[in-house]
Parts: C-alpha cells; sequence; structure tokens
C-alpha cells in the first residue's frame, strides 16, 4: 500500500496547492469504529475531530451503515424532480425540531452549499444584496461564502458578490469590549451594529451568524447577543440566519440548536442552516426557513444530489439513533467535564489562555505566556505531540493558534480520560515550544 510519505507526494502531484492538511507528511484515514480511527499504517488513534465535526454519533455507527447499504441495494440516485420518501421524512423531522413555524426544508450536499442558498434566499426576499456578518466569521469555501468571511485566513479573494458589513461580538476572548460585564458587552455590540446600520442603504437583507465560531477557534459569545441583535433586525426588516453547520443537533449539550442560546421563547432565526453531523460522514446540508421566505424564489430550481435517498436513508438513521440515545445531554455531561478538566491544567501553564466551548466544542487558546499574543507554533507542536500519543484534535482560529476538540457526540468517560491524558502532555509540549 505504502507510506504516508509516498501518498502525500503523488497528492501533490496532482491536487491543488491550497487543501489545507494536518501533520507532516500527512496521514491516510483507513477505517473507523466508534470514537477510533486506524491509518493505512495500522496506528490506532481516539478520534477527537470527528472529521471536522462530521462524525457525530460514531464511526461505522451500525444503524447507519446498515440504512445505508440496505438503500445502496435499491436505488442509490433520483435527484429532487421525483418525489423521495426518506427526503420527505427527514424534512418532517428537521421542521418539527428546528423551532422555526411554519419550516420548510431544502437539502443541499454540504454546509457551503447550504448557506449558498440562504443567502439566496435572503437576498432575494429582501431584494438587498447587503449582509452583515460577524468578525472572524467562517462559512465555507464558495465564491459567496468566501466573500463574507471575516477571517482573513480562509477569505482567498476580496471579489465579493455582496456589499459585507462587518459586526463586533462573536471572539469575546480578542474583542474589544472584552473587559466589560455581559449585559455592558452586549450593549456595546449592539450600539456598534447600529452604527453599521447608519453605514448602510437602509434595506440589508440579512445578519449570518455562527452562534459558536467554528474555524474562528470556537469563538464562544456571551449568550443572549444575537438575541439583542435580533430586535434590532426586526426593526428593519432584516432577516437572521443561524448558521449550524457545527453547533447543531445538540453538540452544544445545553441545547438541540446553537440560537437557543440568545433568543427568548418564542423567538426564533428567520433562515438555520445545518451541514456536517447530520449525515454521519454522508453529504448532508441543508437550509430551514419559513415558508414565505424559502418560497419567495420566483425562477425554478431543484438539486441533482441534494437529498439523495443513500444520504436521506443515512441522515434519518443517525438523526433516530441521537435522539434515541439523548447523545446531547450526554455531550453536556462529557463535555462539561473535560472543560473542567482542561481549564484546571490550563491554569499551571501559561501558555494557555484561554478554554471554552460548550458541551463537546471545546476551544482551547495558546499565546505566548505573559502575553495575549497568539501562539502558532505552540498550537502545532500540540497538534503533532496528540498524534504521537495518539489522538486525533483540530486546530484553528485566525492565527492558528487555537487547538479545536469535537468527538462524536456518543464519547464515553473513559475515552474522554485518555484523551485528557494525552491532552496534558501535549499541552505541556506546547509550553516549552512557546519558551
Amino acid at each position: 500500500m505504502g507510506t504516508h510519505a509516498d501518498l502525500y507526494k503523488r497528492h501533490q502531484a496532482v491536487m491543488p496547492s491550497w487543501i489545507a492538511t494536518y501533520y507532516d507528511p500527512p496521514i491516510e484515514l483507513d477505517r473507523g469504529e466508534g470514537r477510533h480511527v486506524w491509518d493505512a499504517e495500522g496506528n490506532r488513534y481516539l478520534d477527537f475531530f470527528g472529521g471536522i465535526l462530521t462524525t457525530m454519533t460514531a464511526h461505522a455507527l451500525p444503524e447507519v451503515t446498515k440504512a445505508i447499504t440496505e438503500q445502496a441495494g435499491k436505488i442509490l440516485h433520483t435527484s429532487t424532480v421525483y418525489m423521495s420518501r426518506h427526503m420527505v421524512e427527514l424534512a418532517e423531522q428537521i421542521a418539527e425540531v428546528s423551532g422555526i413555524p411554519d419550516a420548510r426544508v431544502f437539502f443541499t450536499t454540504s454546509g457551503t452549499e447550504a448557506n449558498d442558498a440562504a443567502l439566496l434566499l435572503a437576498t432575494s426576499y429582501r431584494k438587498s444584496n447587503q449582509v452583515l456578518a460577524m468578525r472572524n466569521s467562517y462559512h465555507g469555501r464558495s465564491f459567496s461564502a468566501v466573500s463574507i468571511t471575516g477571517n482573513s485566513a480562509w477569505s482567498a479573494t476580496s471579489l465579493s458578490p455582496f456589499q459585507t458589513f462587518y459586526v463586533h461580538g462573536a471572539n469575546s476572548f480578542r474583542s474589544p469590549f472584552k473587559d466589560l460585564p455581559k449585559g455592558e458587552y452586549i450593549a456595546a455590540c449592539v450600539a456598534d451594529l447600529r452604527e453599521v446600520l447608519d453605514q448602510t442603504a437602509k434595506n440589508v437583507a440579512c445578519l449570518i451568524a455562527e452562534p459558536i465560531q467554528g474555524v474562528g477557534g470556537f469563538s464562544v459569545p456571551p449568550d443572549g447577543l444575537y438575541g439583542a441583535f435580533k430586535e434590532v433586525l426586526d426593526e428593519h426588516g432584516i432577516l437572521w440566519i443561524s448558521d449550524e453547520v457545527q453547533t447543531g443537533w445538540g453538540r452544544t449539550g445545553e441545547n438541540f440548536w446553537g440560537w437557543q442560546a440568545h433568543a427568548p421563547e418564542g423567538v426564533t432565526p428567520d433562515i438555520v442552516t445545518f451541514a456536517k453531523g447530520i449525515g454521519n460522514g454522508t453529504s448532508i446540508g441543508g437550509v430551514i426557513a419559513r415558508a414565505d421566505v424559502m418560497n419567495c424564489l420566483q425562477a425554478n430550481s431543484l438539486s441533482t444530489f441534494g437529498g439523495s435517498p443513500i444520504t436521506m436513508a443515512a441522515g434519518l438513521a443517525n438523526l433516530k439513533y441521537l435522539l434515541d440515545n439523548d447523545l446531547p445531554a450526554n455531550s453536556r455531561e462529557i463535555g462539561g467535564w473535560l472543560i473542567e478538566q482542561l481549564r484546571a491544567a490550563g491554569e499551571e501553564l501559561p501558555v494557555v489562555a484561554d478554554v471554552r466551548g460548550k458541551g463537546l466544542m471545546i476551544g482551547v487558546e495558546l499565546v505566548k505566556p505573559g502575553t495575549l499574543d497568539p501562539a502558532p507554533a505552540a498550537a502545532t507542536a500540540a497538534l503533532n505531540a496528540a498524534r504521537e500519543g495518539g489522538l486525533l484534535i483540530g486546530k484553528g482560529g485566525l492565527h492558528g493558534n487555537v487547538l479545536r476538540l469535537a468527538p462524536p457526540l456518543s464519547l464515553t468517560r473513559a475515552e474522554a480520560e485518555e484523551g485528557l491524558r494525552v491532552l496534558r502532555h501535549a499541552l505541556t509540549v506546547a509550553q516549552e515550544a512557546s519558551a
């Protein structure tokens, strides 16, 4: 089969240079089971990143693989020009758990495509190409998604189909308002939003925001921020899009959707986008919106691969397993314990500036000791040390200095303890690298 190094040479010869990879050389994952994966050289790892928060329940979950196999034996593809029972059934369940009244669901193949569709809906509904986005944000790699990205590390071009305005508040650790108490912090961000709106043509289409920023380093705004924003948005008829590609399906533990930490009962986003975890590795994304917004498009449309029979069968089985086994509660319990333990470990290591997150969505920000200067080299050292110890983790943040931990939601306490042991050592290595 050859080594990772051999395959990487072939990869470099035929793949784009801008595809980001971890490790030197990158590794090839060959199989997975539960919360563990094996690379092509036979090394076993505890997976604390889940294919960028995509393996939501478990690797090779029998219920999901059975549903895929049975559907594959019947028909793989139809497209949306034909009805699909699995697609209707999954849409019904998603509409029910969405919280959005009179919800409609459109399936795509990725989070990027879902956010594209949401932006198309919002700008068409409002007849405006003005968009509000959050600083440090990430919403995908397409031309439209990149054009509203507030994180320069992932923004490949300054060309844009939108006039985008960026708002303060999502990255409270590095915000200029970070030293304010929560209420004053939110008030300052609302004042900033109003000041930004004063600079627009008074017909902004939408605000798009991640409840917890993913690529931005699992940055957590104070609860209630987007609810306070929505009061201002409603004054102008501006739509609120909640990008739940990484926070949805109970990953934060405390709620099924990330937006629920921000809005009072009865208040919902106008549009919600989702992807990643619902497919547990199959390509599912989608948009949920109230009927008048979803149905505003005047032209015909369809999706060739969105809502395919095989991915819908996987999504149905995966969602059922998630709900039947109350994995959001497990995320709350195990994730809460991990956050406490990591904060305790960080108190002894000056390289650790912040441990944040909710449930099994945890960020560890590393800095040069004695400062708040980002320490990307320390993060890389920790990433490599974790791998050497048999643990796969992620990395992110504007400066690449934040460790991202997002295991499958079925993570056990014993596996969390195993991962914590490796993480403690990896943070010690990061401390040495930052000296």
